[in-house]
């Protein structure tokens, strides 16, 4: 291994590689931002290993194979394969709730209930971390679901659940 990379080398490389990286993430992944977020991972790969590279061709062989195997660690990591773009989620309806569940009760309590209520009891979060999250101290957060959990027992009672 060879020392870091000056800074007129590193610029060498950029010129030299960044479009035939960008257009080889793309041609695997489909998506510019994705092609981007490559290119950078290549060239930091390349100036922490700093490899010595016996020719031209040894160096662009490593960045053709340094692309490609990043391109593939991220078509198959969790990430990737449990999210979707943000434009094709636009077009998906948030769930409505079914009458009578009990989530449609939970959104009758008033905003600073609900939303408490929410977060506690159908994603899990703590009091500790509610109050992070809604910018509130952990005690206003107990007591706005202590408050939240009294209403919606009330209002359960009214309309007839034991």
């Amino acid at each position: 291994m060879r020392p870091p990379l000056d800074r007129q080398e590193a610029e060498r490389l950029v010129e030299t590689y960044a479009d035939l990286i960008l257009r080889l993430s793309y041609t695997y992944l489909s998506h510019t931002q994705d092609a981007q977020d490559i290119c950078q991972t290549v060239f930091l790969k390349l100036l922490e290993k700093a490899p010595a590279f016996a020719s031209r061709d040894h160096e662009k062989a490593w960045i053709i194979r340094t692309t490609v195997n990043t391109c593939k660690d991220l078509l198959k990591s969790h990430w990737r394969k449990t999210t979707v773009a943000m434009d094709a989620a636009a077009h998906v309806p948030a769930p409505e709730p079914q009458e009578g569940s009990l989530l449609a009760a939970v959104n009758l309590l008033p905003p600073k209930y609900r939303a408490v209520i929410y977060l506690h009891y159908y994603e899990g979060y703590s009091a500790k971390e509610i109050a992070q999250l809604l910018g509130r101290s952990p005690a206003a957060v107990n007591s706005q679901l202590s408050r939240g959990r009294a209403q919606l027992k009330t209002f359960l009672e009214s309309e007839g659940y034991p």
